[in-house]
């Protein structure tokens, strides 16, 4: 049975859906998800020159690993600022830095600038002397799927895979035909199938494809990358998102991990702190990083 703590992410979902059902309060979605996680301790945030980006530095952490986050948001909201906390649990559960950034949104700006300036961060990364073996990519829904596109977009522009990814409640099927649309649809607090694909068209753009494989991952190839370990809600309607990435990465022969929270919604790792179901998603994440990464 889900922790009267998890409810809260239930209750943040379904104050984001708008009475019609099929629009988003980008407040409630965006910026007020800050107030799902509690604030960890003994973590510093440093702004980045010249970046709209931040450090995550926990006190403890090697100077030398990094986790490149990147934030949810339906590709219409979402910031640093929204999701420093949870990404500063995660920095503190690996024992490592991380960098947290800002990419453009839709519709001001559609497909594909936010993978590209996911990948320019990347080499902006890289260029600090950050050896590739240590930097795992994480990023939660929106930012799960570009936790793996960025790492396909990288390849392509002739830069080197990092060590491995967390995704965790990932988008990727902008086609929103997997079967979990039905059998969670009373029970995912604000995702739908109009909803999704209606977020899909603003990113999208009006010739943008859904069947890109730097939108979903699973159209394109992904032998050699590093391992993946994905964790997704029971109750999410993208529960098959979460199942097909893997299903495709096993396929491309790459060693992944998928862990199914029972009862839970979409990105409950957002009450970091307060619920145990984020707390132990947060654990498993930080111990599966530290392995990847070395430590």
């Amino acid at each position: 049975m889900a922790s009267k703590e998890s409810d809260a992410v239930r209750r943040h979902w379904e104050a984001a859906r708008t009475p019609s059902g099929d629009q988003v309060d980008r407040e409630l979605a965006d910026h007020r998800w800050a107030e799902l996680t509690a604030e960890p301790d003994h973590v510093d945030y440093l702004a980045v020159p010249d970046r709209p980006a931040l450090w995550i530095v926990p006190h403890d952490a090697t100077t030398d690993r990094v986790l490149l986050c990147l934030h949810g948001g339906g590709y219409i909201g979402g910031s640093r600022y929204s999701h420093r906390k949870l990404f500063a649990h995660l920095a503190k559960a690996v024992g490592a830095r991380a960098l947290v950034f800002d990419y453009s949104l839709a519709p001001e700006r559609i497909h594909p600038v936010q993978v590209d300036e996911a990948v320019d961060t990347y080499r902006w990364l890289l260029d600090q002397g950050i050896a590739p073996e240590h930097i795992v990519f994480a990023g939660d829904s929106a930012g799960g799927g570009m936790a793996i596109t960025t790492q396909l977009r990288a390849r392509a522009a002739g830069l080197p895979l990092p060590a491995g990814a967390l995704p965790f409640s990932p988008w990727i099927n902008f086609e929103a035909n997997g079967a979990t649309y039905d059998s969670n649809r009373d029970r995912d607090a604000f995702f739908h199938r109009d909803l999704v694909r209606g977020l899909a068209r603003i990113f999208l753009g009006p010739d943008g494809s859904p069947r890109d494989p730097n939108v979903n991952p699973t159209y394109g190839d992904l032998t050699g990358l590093g391992p993946i370990y994905i964790q997704v809600g029971g109750d999410e309607v993208l529960l098959d998102d979460a199942r097909q990435l893997a299903e495709a990465a096993e396929k491309a022969g790459v060693d992944v991990r998928l862990d199914v929270f029972a009862e839970m919604q979409h990105t409950f790792q957002m009450a970091a702190g307060r619920a145990p179901e984020a707390d132990d998603a947060i654990s498993r994440m930080g111990q599966w990083g530290r392995k990847v990464l070395g430590l």
